[in-house]
């Protein structure tokens, strides 16, 4: 996780720990609208995943109560400080981590079978 914190803070000019819950926000994302095998997958080859996704949800408060989907996701980042321009840069970066990680193959399947994600791809 400590890499890919690190990777995404640098590249999108943002600080460490707005990295870290950007990554956990995105990632409960991704195991909650996409396809759970293959993201699953992904979860296993970021170790630290599921601490980040756990810290995600207990820092969603209200946010949470009022639904899911990319909508939501934005709200939150956007409330971490980013910009719309972050976001999609901070979200391409990650896609190419997991394609390191699960090969281009499987996380174009995460792109493609989770709604909304092919705008940022």
């Amino acid at each position: 996780m400590d890499e890919l914190v690190g990777e995404l803070a640098r590249k999108a000019g943002i600080d460490a720990p707005v990295a870290e819950k950007t990554v956990g926000i995105m990632l409960d994302f991704l195991r909650s609208e996409g396809p759970p095998e293959t993201v699953q997958a992904l979860l296993y080859r970021i170790p630290g995943a599921e601490a980040a996704i756990a810290a995600a949800r207990e820092g969603a408060g209200l946010s949470r109560l009022m639904g899911g989907g990319l909508m939501a996701v934005g709200t939150r980042l956007m409330g971490l400080g980013l910009a719309i321009t972050d976001i999609q840069k901070i979200a391409r970066e990650l896609f190419a981590f997991g394609r390191g990680r699960i090969g281009a193959d499987r996380m174009g399947v995460i792109i493609a079978g989770t709604p909304g994600l092919g705008q940022f791809a």
